[in-house]
């Protein structure tokens, strides 16, 4: 069963790691398919198709898109031109959306008397700004002790810090994705399956499933096949890197069936 990743994080938008680091991890565990997948932005990724070149692994251009329908319904895009104009305005717009969003949230932190500024979660981000930024900018202050707990006490719904989503729809994801080339996956839909629409998503033009993810249980990955089969979408699969110092998965590639990696690589290759 080939191994691949088409879901990793790099510090050019909310992972620990550069480009070229988490394309080194991805090889030291065998992966043979690999995609950086930053957020709303692709700045990263010829540095990491560098590294994939030199090594031979087979390698695809691509983005994850967040949503304004759910903090965690987001959209991977592959196979993307990279020189499509409007697909890096509307990228640009989204990072700019961000922005606002995470000076809300330093805003709302800052009334609630927790000790931080622009500059300490700005300075960490020099391209994507998110929550992961605010949250590590709490841990280097010592206010909490993880990634993960910055986001529980400070970040979450219902917490001081908290701001909803600044991202588009998820008809509008779909289809910024689909006018630059590209191919649409919903990214761990395990997460939102309360936000499942997939016959909306489909006519938008949704041509895969993230079914194969860390979190993904093997009852829910039967259910996620089951409508891959009825909506005659791709199976991906991603480990959501991010890298050693995001106190999350600290390996990348998942191992899937030879027709699904067939299908996959003549969508994206062929």
């Amino acid at each position: 069963m080939p191994k691949i990743d088409l879901h990793t994080h790099s510090s050019f938008s909310d992972g620990t790691s550069s480009p070229e680091e988490v394309v080194r991890v991805a090889l030291k565990t065998g992966v043979k398919l690999f995609a950086l997948t930053d957020h709303d932005t692709t700045d990263g990724v010829k540095y990491a198709q560098q590294i994939c070149n030199d090594h031979r692994i087979l390698f695809t251009p691509a983005v994850e898109i967040s949503t304004r329908e759910h903090d965690y319904l987001h959209f991977t895009g592959y196979r993307l031109d990279l020189e499509n104009k409007e697909f890096q305005a509307f990228l640009a717009q989204n990072r700019q959306n961000r922005l606002l969003r995470i000076r809300k949230i330093i805003q709302q932190l800052i009334a609630a008397g927790v000790d931080i500024c622009e500059e300490d979660v700005f300075s960490r981000a020099p391209n994507t700004v998110s929550r992961a930024h605010v949250a590590d900018a709490l841990k280097a202050k010592k206010i909490v002790a993880t990634r993960q707990e910055g986001f529980k006490k400070y970040l979450l719904p219902g917490t001081p810090g908290y701001v909803p989503s600044a991202g588009v729809t998820a008809r509008e994801a779909i289809c910024h994705i689909k006018k630059a080339g590209g191919i649409a996956v919903v990214a761990h839909p395990g997460m939102v399956s309360e936000c499942w629409d997939f016959p909306a998503w489909k006519e938008a033009g949704l041509d895969g499933i993230e079914v194969f993810y860390p979190a993904h249980t093997r009852s829910l990955q039967q259910d996620l096949l089951a409508l891959a089969r009825k909506y005659g979408l791709l199976c991906t699969a991603g480990s959501d890197y991010h890298g050693p110092r995001a106190g999350r998965i600290t390996t990348t590639g998942l191992s899937i069936a030879q027709s699904h990696y067939d299908r996959l690589c003549h969508a994206l290759f062929d």
